[in-house]
């Protein structure tokens, strides 16, 4: 899964402006303090200063997802690792619009860490994608890897929904504005000759989605989850659902102008499947601001999550304990000086 493609699918990403929350009318450049919606920080502010620290320590900001989603959950569980064993350090998860916000945000400073699918990552490097007509977002540096992410898209048994190429006309939630989850859905859709118009776009994240498929209002929800998440198993203890799987010629106009690759999600992975399911993933991984985390604090930082990620109970956090997966989705992402330095002293690193 180490294969890096320029080539990007054309009109499939929002032409918006990056941003913090959901307001697509916010240029990146104007986010302040207020825009976050959580406690008083001074990380971001225009000094130029480290991260903001006080009577009790360096406090710390790591951007996670939408309450409900698997970077919420995860990103809470880091935060306290963090905390309780960096000297000094307390780390705070907020919640965000995922990816595209935490790096937009962590950019700028406004937040000192964010977890984020590594793909809009280099995209932000070079101003593509999303990021596109933006300028580059280049003030943050990789801090280690995640979790493998999978798009899994879940419908209603009884919905009559059997393929992709069904969700026309229907009621489909793709993922918050401006995420990663949203633009791997759309990319999904125009594989299968589908667009926004062609459907009534919710943008939720998916604890949401999963609480309106659940009442009938709507159709289909995506999202890039952990394998196997505990979204779709609680969604499966309420209704009986089934996991929508992505044709081979799909899968090949994806693989051939993106840097999504294709995943095969077996059978056993829920109870509920009776056959694999073809799908598409990406790594999640870790970035810090190169102008709120100096050398030192990253080196803590990265060896404090990563020596004790075995505390962490959250399921997709056994991928930050196998050292072999630790620099998965760093190729072409420029290295934090601190995770760096941890990393070359772990024996990761020539």
């Amino acid at each position: 899964m180490n294969k890096y493609k320029t080539a990007l699918l054309s009109g499939t990403f929002l032409s918006v402006a990056i941003l913090a929350a959901c307001d697509s009318d916010i240029d990146v450049d104007e986010l302040d303090e207020d825009d976050l919606n959580v406690g008083d920080t001074d990380a971001g502010n225009d000094d130029g200063d480290d991260a903001a620290s006080s009577g009790d320590g360096t406090q710390l900001q790591i951007g996670t997802g939408s309450t409900g989603g698997t970077y919420y959950a995860l990103g809470q569980e880091m935060a306290n690792v963090i905390s309780d064993n960096a000297d000094g350090v307390t780390v705070n998860a907020v919640s965000t619009g995922a990816s595209n916000e935490n790096i937009a945000r962590v950019h700028n400073g406004d937040l000192d860490l964010g977890m984020t699918v590594h793909i809009p990552a280099l995209d932000a490097l070079e101003g593509a994608g999303d990021f596109e007509g933006q300028g580059e977002f280049d003030q943050f540096g990789y801090m280690g890897y995640i979790y493998p992410e999978t798009n899994q898209i879940a419908v209603r048994a009884d919905s009559g929904i059997e393929s992709i190429e069904d969700l026309e006309g229907m009621r489909v939630n793709l993922g918050p504005p401006n995420s990663a989850s949203q633009s791997a859905s759309l990319m999904i859709l125009e594989a299968y000759g589908l667009t926004e118009d062609d459907i009534e776009v919710y943008e939720e994240g998916f604890g949401d989605g999963a609480g309106m498929l659940q009442d009938g209002n709507i159709d289909a929800t995506f999202g890039l989850l952990g394998l196997p998440a505990d979204n779709i198993t609680e969604l499966d203890s309420q209704i009986d659902i089934e996991l929508l799987s992505i044709d081979e010629e799909a899968l090949d106009t994806i693989e051939a102008n993106s840097m999504y690759e294709r995943i095969v999600i077996p059978a056993d992975t829920y109870e509920f499947l009776e056959e694999d399911v073809n799908a598409i993933a990406a790594y999640a991984v870790l970035i810090g601001s190169n102008e709120t985390i100096d050398e030192d604090l990253g080196y803590e930082i990265t060896k404090a999550l990563y020596e004790n990620a075995g505390s962490i109970t959250h399921n997709q956090g056994e991928h930050m304990e196998d050292t072999d997966n630790l620099l998965l989705g760093n190729e072409g992402l420029p290295m934090h000086p601190g995770a760096e330095r941890y990393f070359e002293e772990a024996g990761l690193l020539n």
